[in-house]
């Protein structure tokens, strides 16, 4: 059972991979990354309940906040307000 929701991780990275690097305008490439390092963070978790590693878990916790930042600081530069 994990193991398709493994792949449907990896399907949902490829196509938010290919939605950023097609994506017409920066904003959608800025959606793009955020839904590919929020679909990541999926996949470390569930890695880390794959593997009964638990520091995938709090690997995937620091990778959020800093996607969540990077994503805030991003969008804060699109603005002008940077």
């Amino acid at each position: 059972m994990i193991w398709i929701f493994l792949g449907i991780v990896l399907i949902a990275s490829i196509l938010a991979a290919i939605r950023g690097v097609l994506g017409p305008t920066a904003s959608d490439r800025i959606i793009a990354l955020d839904n590919l390092t929020t679909i990541t963070t999926a996949g470390l978790v569930l890695l880390g309940y794959l593997f009964q590693r638990y520091i995938y878990i709090d690997v995937s916790l620091i990778y959020g906040v800093l996607s969540f930042v990077g994503v805030l600081t991003l969008a804060r530069y699109m603005e002008g307000g940077l």
